[in-house]
């Protein structure tokens, strides 16, 4: 808990991240559940019906598309009325990366079609729009978050400008933050970061999970530990999956602490 407030009320990426795919998952939830009928102010896109034209041809709207720009709407006024009284830098950063995390759902919407006809021969298509799985957004924001670009207030105070003027001007999709990330190897109370000692690496990942990432160079510590797993399943008429319980024994690969231990403070 002290971890994420801390991370949430900081100017750094991971609070840009944060606030994006914050308000990204608000327009998803409320879109489906306009979808859905589970809201009374909402339902499918009304204005999704009637014929129209794409590169296949004509085809009729029909279905339920899903209605993101009442989702965009909501989540517009519920998660940007605090940062809409602010001035400040950390409420123009605020209010962008919710911004971008609105447009990367957007951005995923995709028609659907079913095709009507003699043996599906598609002579009439009805037509739909919906968003994609939310896995999507997500890993584009998570992209957004490693490319995230450093900014700085102007002269008037109302917008930002990038820090380093090598790299290029954020668009309206790109994340921005103002502070560096604190060093999150390391357990600093201060900053709320609990670490990286004792947490589970995996020896042949080359990625962010791996045993020399994760570790921070400290190395790990290995143990061998036993585990029951579902195993030799078979599926019997009807219905029904069994399975065998099975023991096995894996290495589990823990990341070392530091050699002096605990939290860490600059005061």
């Amino acid at each position: 808990t002290v971890f994420k407030a801390t991370v949430f009320v900081s100017g750094s990426r991971e609070s840009a991240f944060v606030h994006a795919i914050s308000s990204a998952g608000v327009v998803f939830a409320i879109t489906r559940a306009c979808s859905q009928g589970e809201l009374k102010s909402c339902s499918c896109d009304p204005k999704k019906k009637g014929s129209a034209k794409d590169s296949k041809g004509h085809f009729d709207w029909g279905g339920c598309s899903d209605n993101i720009d009442y989702g965009v709407k909501f989540a517009r006024a519920f998660v940007d009325a605090k940062e809409r009284k602010g001035k400040d830098a950390r409420a123009l950063m605020n209010l962008h990366n919710n911004r971008a995390g609105r447009k990367a759902v957007k951005r995923f919407l995709k028609q659907e079609c079913k095709c009507h006809g003699v043996s599906g021969s598609c002579t009439l298509r009805t037509c739909w729009l919906a968003m994609a799985d939310f896995r999507k957004t997500g890993d584009y924001l998570w992209k957004k978050y490693n490319g995230a670009i450093q900014v700085v207030m102007n002269q008037d105070g109302t917008g930002f400008t990038v820090a380093n003027k090598r790299f290029k001007k954020p668009t309206k999709n790109d994340l921005v933050y103002f502070e560096s990330s604190p060093d999150y190897c390391i357990r600093d109370r201060d900053v709320g970061s609990l670490g990286t000692a004792g947490r589970v690496c995996n020896q042949t990942s080359r990625g962010m999970d791996s045993c020399e990432v994760m570790c921070c160079g400290r190395g790990y510590d290995t143990a061998r530990v036993s585990r029951v797993t579902k195993c030799e399943c078979k599926f019997h008429w009807c219905c029904a999956v069994r399975c065998q319980d099975c023991l096995e024994v894996v290495d589990v690969h823990t990341c070392k602490a530091p050699k002096s231990p605990g939290w860490a403070s600059r005061t």
